[in-house]
């Protein structure tokens, strides 16, 4: 298990003074990004042989997101690794050790030259641990909307909206979500968070928002301008145990 310990900061905070979701997903990226540069094959490595981890499957769950201020730690481990793919658990605690996020991941290992998804090369297998899965809901294989749903106002993604893979932040596809929820008058429940990303979003690309109602919450649907979709964002209110 890697580990890193930090306070939430008031720039980190939403307008109710805790820790937002963006800035929550934040902190499990920076932990696994963190124990790459600790264990050595780190983010140089893996991109001077045109190589780069990515995300395909969120499921967050949250009990509560800690004030400004508050101390916290960050944790992830590896708990499957095959030359498929990796699966991947995230931890906050509070500064009493108990823990109020939880998060399981799904990546894969993203060829950029021939542009799709290959075999996760043998350093990388230095992730793996023995430790157990949390006992959280697993993953779903492929998140469905309902309906047509309703359209939010259009954007183009920024280059502030990218990272070093030049493409759209896994966490600012979230912020596209929430941003659209709010553009329709709708609170974005926090409790559970779902994110399924399917095609990779780049700068002056338009992102088009669908919101469509789901099980305590609303689905958004980012889609492209030729038809495609970039990812799928659940949020849901916390139903702690059940499947869904």
């Amino acid at each position: 298990m890697y580990y890193f310990s930090g306070r939430v900061r008031y720039s980190e905070c939403d307008e109710t003074g805790r820790l937002s979701l963006v800035s929550m997903m934040n902190y499990l990226q920076d932990c696994s990004t963190f124990q790459s540069m600790e264990l050595g094959p780190g983010l140089d490595d893996m991109g001077s042989r045109g190589l780069a981890w990515v995300l395909a499957n969120w499921m967050v769950e949250i009990d509560r997101l800690p004030e400004f201020g508050e101390g916290i730690t960050a944790s992830t481990w590896c708990y499957e690794m095959t030359r498929a793919h990796a699966l991947r658990n995230f931890q906050i605690a509070d500064d009493q050790g108990r823990p109020i996020v939880r998060a399981d991941s799904q990546w894969f290992v993203f060829d950029a030259v021939r542009g799709h998804a290959t075999r996760v090369p043998e350093d990388q297998l230095v992730y793996f641990t023995h430790e157990s899965r949390l006992e959280m809901s697993p993953l779903p294989k492929r998140l469905r909307t309902q309906g047509e749903g309703q359209q939010a106002p259009a954007r183009t993604v920024a280059r502030c909206d990218l990272d070093t893979n030049r493409h759209v932040n896994n966490a600012n596809y979230v912020r596209f979500a929430t941003d659209a929820l709010a553009a329709l008058g709708v609170e974005a429940p926090v409790g559970r968070l779902q994110v399924q990303y399917r095609t990779m979003a780049f700068a002056g690309d338009e992102v088009l928002p669908v919101v469509s109602a789901c099980e305590d919450g609303w689905d958004v649907r980012l889609e492209g301008s030729q038809g495609v979709t970039f990812a799928v964002v659940r949020l849901q209110s916390a139903r702690r145990g059940v499947e869904l």
